[in-house]
Formats: structure tokens, sequence, C-alpha cells
């Protein structure tokens, strides 16, 4: 099984985020909080608590290269931690947002973040050295509902963000003083701060996690109507295409190589997206996937166990006997993932990345025995 570590930290995570060195991880146990805890001698333990938000924190990220974590919150606040011996030391970040702060992601050179809120706007946030403070430019009258997620370009200029209006957004995060003019995208001769640079209305419903291939040549995002769209081109004649799945809606996505994504969500099992020699997307299947039963008639199995979750029982246990096991049973999810995360490792190709989700755990997965995906890394 791909799945090589699960850790029982809480009885629900909201998000999660990784140590540069990864023998640390912070994660919101849904609430106010965000808790770290230490590997030590083979056993977790909670080593901080951070206190300052007054309602759910709704994302973390930790800089791989500067060590600090940024938060956000329902609150509409967020908070820039730097480590000052034992202590985490808070600094508050005014995002002047009106409704709650959604998401957030510090950008490849870490000399900036972004927000995605409920307000209709992103915040793209960097400090002020002669002020000794965080400042915050908005994006707005662009989005026409809630930012449910963001992801920088590897130029740490493009910014790519999904709504919960269907809609995939890419837009240019110049900063004067801040980026240097080297580092500007080529699509466009002179983007400046906030500027559209495409709009994707693929989806019919919401959309949620959106990510960049590691040479930003493709992006990924998912939408709540089981289908998960790929975008080469991202630019004034974007080339996409969508693959479509008849499991449930995905909540977020990873690229772990140029022709691999992973994707997470309701069924409570990662799955795994591949292109082949001709950049054609498609499903290839769950990373933890048990093999099903050959006894009995597929059709009947399934109206079985739709039968018996009808009456309340559980998918996992009290099932009759001719019913199919589900992908779900035997996975090392019990509940909805919602977040995920890419294991780095310095001067390595990575193989391994971490989901967690609402039934509170922290699962590692590693790619390095799955001969049938050797292929796509």
């Amino acid at each position: 099984m791909a799945a090589v570590a699960v850790h029982q930290f809480a009885q629900c995570i909201t998000c999660h985020a990784w140590s540069p060195d990864q023998s640390m991880v912070a994660f919101c146990p849904n609430n106010n909080e965000v808790h770290i805890y230490k590997l030590v001698q083979d056993k977790w333990e909670k080593v901080h608590a951070l206190q300052k938000h007054d309602q759910l924190v709704s994302g973390i990220d930790w800089s791989e290269k500067s060590n600090r974590i940024v938060s956000v919150s329902h609150d509409r606040n967020s908070y820039v931690w730097n480590q000052e011996g034992p202590e985490w030391v808070p600094t508050l970040v005014i995002l002047r947002l009106n409704r709650a702060a959604l998401c957030v992601q510090w950008s490849p050179k870490e000399n900036k973040f972004a927000v995605g809120s409920g307000a209709k706007t992103v915040c793209i946030c960097y400090y002020e050295g002669d002020n000794n403070w965080w400042v915050s430019k908005v994006i707005r009258k662009k989005h026409n509902s809630s930012v449910t997620s963001v992801a920088w370009h590897p130029n740490n200029i493009l910014l790519a963000t999904t709504s919960t209006d269907g809609k995939c957004r890419v837009f240019s995060t110049f900063i004067k003083g801040v980026d240097a003019r080297e580092s500007k995208t080529g699509t466009s001769s002179d983007p400046k701060f906030g500027e559209q640079i495409v709009q994707l209305d693929l989806s019919s419903s919401w959309a949620f996690g959106v990510n960049w291939s590691p040479s930003g040549s493709t992006l990924a995002y998912v939408g709540h109507n089981s289908m998960i769209y790929f975008v080469d081109d991202v630019g004034p004649s974007p080339l996409a295409q969508n693959v479509a799945f008849r499991y449930l809606p995905l909540r977020d996505v990873l690229f772990v190589s140029e022709k691999l994504v992973i994707g997470v969500g309701f069924d409570c099992n990662p799955m795994v997206f591949a292109a082949d020699k001709s950049g054609l997307w498609s499903f290839i299947r769950f990373l933890g996937e048990r093999k099903e039963s050959s006894s009995g008639p597929k059709s009947g199995s399934q109206f079985s166990e739709a039968f018996g979750k009808f009456y309340g029982q559980s998918r996992q246990g009290l099932s009759n006997d001719t019913v199919e096991p589900s992908k779900i049973q035997g996975a090392a999810h019990d509940n909805c993932i919602n977040c995920i995360e890419l294991l780095k490792q310095k001067g390595i190709k990575t193989k391994r990345f971490s989901t967690s989700g609402m039934d509170g755990k922290v699962v590692i997965w590693d790619l390095e025995n799955q001969q049938d995906l050797m292929e796509y890394l």
C-alpha cells in the first residue's frame, strides 16, 4: 500500500503544513489554534500551541527557506509566526477583509504570500522593512464569490485562484520594489498588479483546489461536479481538457511530476491522474485501492450497499455479506480529505506527499514502490 505512515493527531483537521526538515508538523484541530508536533524518538509530541486567532483557522503554510509559519482564520486576520528561541512570536497582518480568510500560500521566493477570502478578494501580502510590518495589497472586483484556493506559479509573479463562482483565474502580482523586473512573465508586455491574465470558465459548479506543475507549464484545478481540469499554455489562447469521473468530488489537487497529479476529496482515497505521451490526461486508479471482489454481480452489489446506507448502515460495518467491498474500506482515511502537501527533499525528486482530513489523521504516502506509476514520475 502507498500509505507508509498514519498519524491520528485529533478528531478533525482542517489544514496542515510541514517544517522545512519535516521533523515537525503544524495543523489546526478544527478550532482557533495551530498545534505543532515534533517527532521525538519515533513518537510525535506536542511542543507548541499557537493561540492568537479568535475563530477557526482555515489555512496554514510553512515556508521552506525562512522557516516562518503563516496562518489565516475566519476571524479575517493573518499572522506570520517567527521562531525566536523556543517560542513562536506572531506578527499581525492587517488584511482589510469583511469576510473570512479561507486559504493561504507562500510565494516560491517567500517574499510574499497570498490569502483567498470570502470577501471575493485576494490579498497579496509582503514585508516592508522600513516600517517593520507586513502590508497587504488587494485584488478586487474580479471574483463573483468566495476564493477557495490559491496557487503560485514558479515565476513568483502569476497567481492562480479558484472560486465558488465556478471559475479559475490567473493574475499578475508584480509589486514594484518587491519583485525584480527580469522575473516578470512573458504572457503580457506590462502585467501590472491585479491584472487578470486569463479567466477559465470550464466548470459548471464550485471550483476548489488549484495547482501548477513544477515547470509552470500546466495548471490543474477541480470542480464540485466530479471533474478535474487541465490547462496548458496559460494565456490568451489556453489549451484545456477536462476529465470526468464517476466518484465523489475532489477538494484539492497536487502535481507530483509534470505528468502525474494526485486529487483528494470526498472519496477519502487519493485519486491518481496521469498524462500519456500525447499529453492526454486520464484517471488511472485510487492510490489506496483495495481489490474488489469478483463474486456477485456488480450492479446488485452497488444496489445492496446503497440500500444498506439508506437504512443507516455503516459503509464499513453493518453491510450485507453479499455487498462488494467499497473503495473506502481498507483506506488510510475514514472521512473527507481536505488538504494535500508535497514532502520536498533537497536535491531529490520527491515521490512523497501527505494528506489530512476530517477524520483527524495525517497520512504520509510514498509512490516509490508503485511500479505502474513509475513511467509518469
